[in-house]
């Protein structure tokens, strides 16, 4: 009895140790995340208001590896955010960007991605499948500068806009093929609930600062 006992003692504390790992493991991408998303705000050509003001969704992708000799491959963890009706961001829902494209590439990189949606419908419907990058929607290199719109869209109305930071040398990036996912696992550990991403996107505010200082760097762009 008393070595039953202690087996299930030492499982306990190995979960208790794994619950914690894991949520300081979502923490950090949060804070990666921010970095991200502050980084790309400082730089002399960021992401245009106009554009900010029209967006409905934000995904950020630190670290997406990507790879190919002639096929490329993309795979990363991020988070994606939507715009409440009172123009505040929701809660971060954990994603995952996978896929792959046809082109030449050659070499590793590591990028910092973002995507900014115009389509509301698009991140509250994740949990339905995955979103494709490229037959779902329009997906257009983002126009660069603060208050200027020379040489850009102007009228704006691809569904999603990206912009990335390369961290290597790369002979190109494409996200043709690539998928983004609900990372349902890294959401029940972080929210302790399996909720939908819905849900979480519609859920009041939550005492997590992570959380708190990655709306405050969204709203600032």
């Amino acid at each position: 009895m008393k070595a039953l006992k202690k087996i299930n003692l030492v499982v306990a504390l190995m979960v208790s140790s794994l619950v914690v790992f894991s949520q300081e493991k979502q923490d950090e991408k949060i804070r990666k995340s921010e970095e991200v998303v502050r980084e790309f705000g400082g730089i002399r050509e960021n992401i245009p208001a106009q554009l900010m003001q029209r967006a409905q969704g934000i995904v950020v992708i630190p670290n997406l590896i990507n790879a190919g000799l002639g096929i490329g491959a993309q795979r990363g963890k991020g988070v994606a955010m939507v715009k409440k009706a009172d123009g505040s961001w929701s809660n971060p829902v954990f994603v995952t960007l996978t896929g792959g494209s046809i082109g030449f590439q050659a070499g590793v990189q590591a990028i910092d991605l973002v995507l900014v949606f115009t389509d509301g419908g698009i991140l509250p419907s994740l949990e339905k499948g995955e979103f494709n990058l490229s037959g779902s929607a329009s997906v257009a290199a983002g126009p660069y500068g603060r208050s200027s719109s020379a040489g850009t869209d102007t009228k704006l109305d691809a569904a999603v806009y990206s912009y990335s930071r390369s961290k290597g040398l790369f002979a190109g990036i494409s996200l043709n093929g690539s998928k983004l996912s609900v990372d349902q696992d890294a959401n029940s550990a972080f929210y302790k609930t399996n909720g939908s991403a819905a849900a979480i996107f519609n859920s009041g505010a939550i005492d997590n600062g992570e959380v708190a200082s990655l709306k405050a760097a969204v709203k600032g762009l």
